[in-house]
């Protein structure tokens, strides 16, 4: 709802009668400081940043192996940078906890859990994170351990943490340290990427690991196809908008956007009639029949990619054009385009690059944020027919419920 409903990118979907708890508020700007959806985000966000904090605080006294207690603390640390980013990007500037709290210091808790600090600040800690990671984090892993925090994916998210922050030359050094590791690579058929052939390949920095009944609950069920045959619930379904978007032959389009009435690629028959969508986000489905499965579609085997490798070359090629990199901005625009099936572009400006972002990460939950760092918001909900209020809508409201909690010590953000 938040990163993808919210956008230009896609609908609430499922039948009219659904609201899917808020999901119909996301879709219309309803945002509102009661909506459950804020205060689950808010909620399981902190939750992950007091395991990290709780974990750090442990293992700095635990009896190990100093290059493996810093690479557990390293890997500690990149999530809760991840999950900070989470919440500065929903928020704004939140209140920062990093270390183990004692919940019966009213004072201490007060000072930290119940006061916001500045975006800046929470930036900052998110970077210091994110650097101290990378010291730690080894380049690979063996097999019996893919999918832990790595070097290249702490690096990732720093160029991405800096080119939010519009660190323009630090966001291209950082990205350009990434690409000469020479790890990663774009797989050669776009289609693959959210695909089981394509889990922890060479384009994947990081991603959420899925196995048979420990799966991501909810991702492929809630936004399968509702109806008959039942394959999900039918929300976050693509727009019109989204699909008018494309180019003549862009491959994109098929592999992100699933129509009614089409053989998908593991020979799945989509009904013509009996689904309640004429759209679905192809990149959340699971097929049950050329991929794992245990008949369990709340809890998938699939994989969610958090942080890839086009999604690098991006912020390269973003970071190239404001600093006057333009024959780099061009080179990694034109490597996205080219895999894509498109022609490659003689040249390329900022409305170009952020054209490319669009389509190459469609229903990958950057949408909504991409469009309000790069200000771009108010035009794009003006021609999706939705009111985007500058001042307002930049950031989510603070849940009430956690306001509730801090008696007030919380601020809420301005015009809610």
């Amino acid at each position: 709802g938040m990163t993808s409903i919210s956008s230009d990118d896609a609908d609430k979907g499922s039948s009219d009668g659904d609201a899917g708890t808020d999901k119909d508020k996301f879709d219309n700007l309803l945002f509102d400081p009661t909506l459950r959806s804020l205060n689950d985000v808010w909620k399981q966000r902190y939750a992950g940043i007091y395991r990290c904090n709780e974990g750090i605080y442990y293992l700095s006294d635990v009896n190990l192996e100093q290059t493996l207690k810093d690479r557990y603390i390293g890997e500690l640390k990149f999530l809760r940078a991840m999950f900070y980013f989470d919440l500065v990007r929903s928020f704004g500037g939140v209140p920062v906890v990093v270390e183990k709290i004692d919940f019966k210091d009213e004072n201490k808790v007060n000072e930290l859990v119940y006061t916001r600090k500045s975006k800046a600040d929470t930036y900052a800690q998110i970077e210091k994170d994110l650097k101290e990671a990378i010291q730690v984090l080894p380049l690979q892993y063996g097999s019996t351990e893919t999918g832990r925090a790595t070097k290249g994916a702490a690096m990732g998210l720093l160029a991405k943490v800096q080119l939010y922050q519009e660190k323009w030359n630090e966001s291209y050094n950082t990205a350009g340290q990434v690409i000469a590791t020479g790890l990663y690579d774009l797989l050669p058929d776009y289609s693959h990427v959210w695909r089981e052939i394509g889990e922890n390949g060479k384009e994947s920095l990081f991603e959420i690991q899925a196995t048979l009944g420990k799966g991501v609950n909810g991702y492929t069920d809630v936004q399968g196809g509702r109806g008959t045959p039942d394959y999900g619930w039918g929300f976050n379904t693509p727009t019109v908008n989204l699909v008018n978007a494309y180019e003549a032959n862009d491959v994109r389009k098929a592999a992100t956007i699933m129509f009614t009435g089409q053989k998908l690629w593991d020979g799945f028959q989509t009904p013509t009639t009996g689904w309640s969508n004429p759209r679905y986000n192809y990149k959340a489905y699971h097929s049950r029949t050329a991929e794992s499965w245990n008949d369990n579609k709340g809890e998938t085997a699939k994989n969610v990619r958090l942080l890839k490798y086009s999604d690098l070359l991006l912020i390269r090629a973003e970071a190239a054009l404001h600093i006057g990199q333009t024959a780099e901005a061009l080179t990694q625009v034109n490597a996205i385009r080219e895999r894509a099936g498109l022609e490659p572009l003689a040249s390329v400006n900022l409305d170009q690059l952020y054209r490319e972002r669009r389509l190459e990460m469609a229903m990958e939950h950057d949408r909504w944020f991409d469009l309000v760092r790069t200000g771009k918001a108010q035009p794009a909900m003006t021609a999706d027919g939705k009111l985007f209020v500058i001042g307002k809508h930049e950031v989510y409201p603070i849940p009430e419920e956690q306001i509730t909690l801090s008696k007030g010590l919380l601020k809420q953000n301005p015009n809610y």
